[in-house]
């Protein structure tokens, strides 16, 4: 059924739609690249911002920016396409409702940003209170997600209107996928759209004087976690289905690959608490369960890694290789559109060690507040996501412009990996070093009054430096590519690849499909880990926080 599904090419009204989601992650691009450039310069001790700029406003534009514009819109996008592609058309209706979603999100980040660049809004990418913005920050704020579960609610149509035509047939598995991540992003933003609506917009407007911030940290942390896996998933559903079809091989197992995203949708979100470990009024106890919990979800991304590296032995076996690793050599390393979404692969080896050590309470207490953990941040997202997004742009953004992917513009794209790769070794490496050192995070330069503790630090801070302005000259090339893919590039036909399992008549159970079941087991699970810690923090909260404005 997933074949005769296919559409041959996205429709050019939902192209429309999926690009216009991809300008604004390619402006967030630049603008957030260019506030981290200029926060490792600042780190260094080598610089100082011109015009009265603060350190924090631009490590909020940095984190805010990066962190949930470009990967939401880009996402979105994605998701949209790669339905689009799959399950059918969008119908008028559909579409705009995906449109009212996109003009809702544009709108909320445009707000929340103009009040970062006014300075009146340098909470950090977390918000933590009693940090207090301007409320047109959090409306700012509410606005994106309300849009995106409206863009979220197009996917969830088509993928009904699949299933009504299609009686007893597992849905195609990239539609699949994305109604996953979908899920959990619903799920999950309920967490931060409470906290928001609840506690953090009438105490900014001043109808309540202070906030619990115990409960609102809480309340983040249940929306901060399963974030990290809804970046992570699309890089997965490009992993599992476009790579193999680009090297000429086979997916490995559509079970497997669908058994892995449920284990993701049921274990990613009652798991907050491992960011909270170090925080007063949480329950040990309930903290060492959401750890468990943590754990757990390192089950579907090993599946994801054997899956992935069976799929490429397979297909080096097919063509000739033998010996233990002589199948590496048969990889197509000269097309980025596998090759750049690979080095993502690769570095989300060491990232994975770092979360597990993070998510450990003994580790954790090491390095909690330390930049070792954005140094692991910077490997997942920064790296093994965003490189995968770019290895996706490559084949997808021609194929909705009715463009080529010339050999000149693959060859700058796999220069562009490559010096990724580079800063990233460099700024991401020299993060973690100097985090197992004790340097903070969310820290701009200091000195410390000459503490010797601190001049351990300093190398380290110039090596980021490094790091973080070949990162920018590799998101020039990005841009570049971009616009040249979106606007310039000869017309021509781009296969948007969706691969077939290596099973033909293996059948996906219908059980995967069973959405009463598995999103009741999620809510029993987010109601068993959050439910007493919730109103612990409730009832024996100290006396609120007013709010500070230390900028």
């Amino acid at each position: 059924m997933l074949k005769t599904s296919l559409n041959l090419k996205v429709d050019r009204r939902d192209a429309k739609l999926v690009m216009a989601h991809f300008y604004v992650a390619f402006i967030a691009l630049l603008v957030g690249g260019l506030a981290g450039l200029l926060q490792v310069l600042v780190r260094s001790g080598k610089f100082e911002l011109p015009a009265g700029i603060g350190y924090y406003q631009i490590l909020t534009v940095h984190g805010v920016v990066l962190g949930l514009v470009l990967t939401t819109f880009f996402i979105m996008g994605f998701q949209l396409a790669a339905v689009s592609k799959t399950a059918g058309t969008f119908t008028n209706k559909q579409r705009l409702i995906g449109w009212i979603g996109f003009w809702i999100m544009t709108i909320g980040t445009v707000a929340a940003a103009v009040m970062i660049l006014l300075n009146e809004a340098s909470v950090l990418y977390t918000f933590y209170a009693p940090l207090q913005a301007h409320f047109v920050f959090y409306l700012g704020l509410t606005l994106v997600i309300v849009g995106s579960w409206a863009v979220g609610t197009t996917i969830i149509l088509k993928y009904a209107e699949w299933r009504r035509a299609n009686p007893g047939q597992p849905s195609p598995l990239l539609t699949f996928m994305a109604l996953v991540n979908t899920m959990m992003w619903t799920v999950a933003t309920i967490g931060v759209a409470a906290t928001v609506l609840i506690q953090l917009l009438p105490w900014s407007l001043g109808l309540i004087e202070t906030v619990n911030v115990g409960v609102s940290r809480t309340l983040f942390w249940y929306f901060g976690h399963p974030l990290v896996y809804f970046w992570l998933l699309p890089a997965y559903m490009a992993w599992y289905v476009m790579i193999p079809k680009i090297i000429g091989g086979k997916i490995f197992s559509d079970s497997l690959a669908r058994m892995s995203f449920i284990l993701f949708l049921l274990f990613s979100i009652p798991v907050g608490f491992h960011h909270q470990l170090l925080e007063p009024g949480i329950d040990p106890a309930w903290k060492f369960l959401q750890v468990v919990l943590t754990f757990l979800v390192i089950i579907p991304s090993l599946m994801t890694a054997f899956s992935l590296f069976a799929t490429f032995e397979s297909y080096g076996r097919s063509q000739g290789a033998t010996g233990l690793f002589g199948w590496f050599k048969k990889l197509p390393w000269k097309d980025a559109r596998f090759t750049v979404p690979f080095i993502g692969m690769l570095a989300f080896i060491p990232a994975g060690a770092g979360g597990i050590v993070n998510a450990s309470h003994q580790m954790n207490q090491v390095v909690h507040n330390t930049i070792w953990v954005t140094g692991h941040f910077h490997l997942t997202v920064a790296t093994a996501v965003v490189l995968t997004f770019f290895g996706v742009s490559f084949w997808l953004v021609p194929h909705l412009t009715g463009r080529k992917l010339t050999k000149k513009i693959n060859k700058l794209a796999l220069i562009q990996g490559y010096l990724w790769a580079i800063g990233m070794t460099f700024m991401s490496g020299a993060m973690h070093a100097a985090g197992l050192l004790g340097a903070p995070r969310r820290s701009a330069y200091s000195e410390y009054g000459g503490a010797a503790q601190a001049t351990e630090w300093i190398p380290y801070q110039i090596a980021q430096a490094v790091g973080g302005s070949i990162l920018f000259i590799a998101i020039i090339l990005m841009l570049y590519i971009f616009v040249n893919l979106a606007f310039f590039a000869p017309k021509g036909e781009e296969e948007f690849p969706v691969g077939e399992a290596a099973n033909p008549a293996e059948k996906a159970p219908m059980v995967f499909e069973n959405w009463k079941l598995w999103l009741g087991i999620t809510v029993l699970l987010i109601l068993f880990a959050y439910t007493i810690p919730l109103i612990d923090l409730i009832q024996n909260a100290p006396p609120g926080a007013k709010g500070y404005k230390l900028w």
